[in-house]
């Protein structure tokens, strides 16, 4: 009988990891909504789920915000012209940038869970060009 339960839980633990999705990013240096973007800026996403950075045009790289991360959520910085998947498993907001192209507003918001949108905090640190898209980006979102 406990290999039965054994066998039941690896599959019940198989599964769960079936159900994550891979949802794709573009670091663009024009987009629909204008200069260094990302498209999509915008994701909502269940804990587990991973989001492929994918390295559209040169000159972009894909990393966290300090400061704009959920508690116990890891950091990461992909490099420059580089693809980098990364997994989100903490549920809150990621504020995730283009190393280079902060200032320019170069930046993109994932949202890990059923965190309400009102609860997000963005930086008064950022540079004001990346401080409005993340508002437009929220306002767009709601």
């Amino acid at each position: 009988m406990p290999i039965r339960y054994a066998i039941a839980l690896l599959a019940t633990l198989f599964c769960t990891a079936a159900l994550a999705e891979v949802h794709e990013v573009k670091m663009l240096n024009r987009g629909a909504s204008g200069p260094m973007v990302y498209e999509p800026d915008y994701l909502a996403i269940a804990p587990g789920d991973t989001v492929k950075f994918i390295a559209t045009q040169p000159s972009h790289n894909a990393a966290s915000l300090p400061g704009f991360l959920p508690d116990g959520a890891e950091p990461f910085k992909g490099r420059i012209n580089e693809e980098v998947e990364v997994k989100f498993d903490v549920p809150g907001f990621y504020g995730i940038q283009c190393i280079p192209h902060l200032a320019m507003g170069m930046v993109m918001l994932i949202q890990v869970g059923e965190t309400p949108l009102s609860d997000v905090q963005i930086p008064a640190s950022l540079p004001a060009r990346a401080k409005q898209r993340f508002e437009q980006i929220v306002e767009r979102a709601n």
